[in-house]
């Protein structure tokens, strides 16, 4: 286990590259076509090292010299067109099937966009998420990477979100979402339109954990600046943020937020509020911000050994 990590709380990498790959959602305008409009501000998700595409294509040179060593074996020309067939059939034969050439990273995230946004439009209007329905809006050159694209999809939700995409019916194939948490109305925490805040939430609990349980104000708002989410400006998917995280979530008891003891001019903090666990857990929280970091639990000893802890605990109430 990494001891250089253990009292070094990491704010998600990844959280602040949503920025730059992340489906940019908004409510969608009556019957108008995208629920993306380019306009969007945008909320990052996780990039990863770049594509090893061009890696795994062999040099043209390579393809030619071996054409020229088939062409050299050519005597008559009755052998000239059986040659060549045979030729076409080795070339064919040696290249790797079109399932299993990886896809270019920039055409995967245009792909998991559209499927991301497919996906909870689906769900806002509660209405059956098929594989049949999202190979339609999958171009049809990238089929075969459908399974690719979902597993990119389903991470985007599950990080903006805090959802999980689960298949229902292995049969038909049908899929649905599911709240990491019980917060109301699917995580919207209010009826009528708007996107679960789960995915906010999950982020704030890893804050306030790796911030050894407890967190200031200010660094909170120093960690949703860099997911672009600002005091006083309404996000596309969370509204007005204050009014979020020190209204909504505080009176759902999701978050506790008070006045630092002695503090002179006084100092607010966040803490989990008793909801918070009971729905959820520390390992859990861990396991998603490792998750975002591109990482595993353990490398962050620290917190890693307390999770086990209060594990330990849980398991002995029950």
């Amino acid at each position: 286990m990494p001891q250089s990590k253990k009292n070094k709380p990491l704010t998600p990498k990844k959280a602040s590259h949503v920025q730059r790959e992340a489906p940019r959602l908004q409510e969608a305008q009556a019957s108008k076509k995208k629920i993306l409009p380019s306009s969007s501000p945008p909320l990052g998700i996780i990039s990863h090292t770049k594509s090893t595409y061009q890696s795994r294509c062999p040099p043209k040179r390579s393809q030619r010299a071996v054409s020229t060593t088939m062409s050299s074996d050519i005597s008559t020309p009755r052998s000239d067109k059986g040659a060549t067939c045979k030729s076409k059939k080795k070339q064919h034969s040696s290249q790797p099937p079109k399932s299993i050439i990886q896809i270019p990273r920039d055409v995967l995230t245009k792909m998991a966009s559209r499927l991301v946004n497919f996906i909870i439009r689906k769900y806002k209007m509660k209405r059956l998420i098929s594989k049949e329905g999202m190979l339609k809006i999958i171009y049809k050159k990238y089929k075969n990477h459908f399974l690719e694209i979902l597993r990119k999809a389903s991470f985007n939700i599950e990080v903006v979100f805090g959802m999980d995409l689960k298949e229902t019916d292995a049969i038909s194939h049908s899929y649905t979402l599911v709240d990491k948490m019980n917060l109301p109305y699917n995580g919207k925490l209010s009826r009528g339109r708007g996107f679960p805040k789960t995915g906010l939430l999950m982020n704030l609990l890893g804050v306030i954990f790796m911030k050894g349980n407890s967190v200031t104000e200010e660094k909170i708002w120093e960690f949703l600046n860099k997911m672009r989410i600002y005091d006083g400006q309404r996000h596309f998917l969370f509204g007005e943020p204050r009014k979020l995280i020190t209204g909504d979530l505080v009176k759902l008891r999701y978050l506790e937020y008070r006045q630092v003891p002695d503090s002179d001019p006084p100092l607010y903090e966040f803490l989990w509020g008793p909801r918070a666990y009971a729905e959820t857990s520390k390992m859990k929280v861990l396991e998603f911000w490792a998750k975002i970091n591109d990482t595993t639990p353990t490398a962050f000893q620290g917190r890693y050994e307390e999770a086990l802890r209060d594990e330990e605990e849980r398991a002995k109430k029950t």
